[in-house]
């Protein structure tokens, strides 16, 4: 997929803690985009935390505000705008996604993954059935359980970057040397 910088929008996914709310603002002040947290603006648009919307009004809701917070971002030019570890495990999200830009994944495995969130209250994700925090090998097994399941959404992104073991200049600099093949 070719491009044009003015009309281009690069979305990063990848599961929690994969490093799309960090490598996102680097990217785009590196490349000259712009940037958006997904995440930050549905909580902005609702005036509550998305923990919050999880808790009263479940998941299925909240991907329906994700989608519909979505929608409104498409015509955004030159931005990078980082979705929700689930964002893209939609098919009509999906495809929202590949239709208006380059998807880009941010590649995690368990373990990495487990060591960045193992000290994270915030992700709703990251719960049991009664709404506790998991913590240890539950933690783990769902961590495992979910990017599992998510796995063959993010596989179907332009362009993956493992993040692991990377500082996170390295991972820009392979980032903006790869887009810069897709962006003109």
């Amino acid at each position: 997929m070719k491009l044009n910088t003015k009309q281009s929008i690069i979305f990063l996914t990848g599961f929690m803690g994969s490093g799309k709310s960090t490598v996102g603002p680097i990217l785009a002040n590196t490349i000259g985009f712009r940037f958006i947290d997904l995440d930050s603006l549905i909580e902005q648009n609702q005036g509550m935390r998305i923990n919050d919307i999880f808790a009263q009004h479940g998941e299925s809701k909240f991907r329906e505000l994700e989608r519909a917070t979505l929608r409104d971002v498409l015509q955004q030019h030159s931005t990078i705008i980082s979705l929700g570890g689930g964002t893209v495990t939609n098919e009509e999200t999906l495809g929202l996604v590949k239709q208006h830009g380059v998807l880009v994944y941010l590649k995690s495995d368990v373990e990495h993954i487990f060591q960045r969130l193992r000290t994270k209250s915030d992700r709703p994700m990251l719960r049991d059935a009664n709404g506790n925090l998991l913590d240890g090998e539950g933690l783990r097994a769902k961590i495992e359980t979910l990017l599992t399941a998510r796995e063959r959404f993010y596989l179907q992104a332009d362009i993956i970057i493992t993040t692991d073991d990377k500082k996170i200049g390295y991972t820009i600099d392979e980032l903006a040397k790869k887009l810069s093949h897709v962006i003109d």
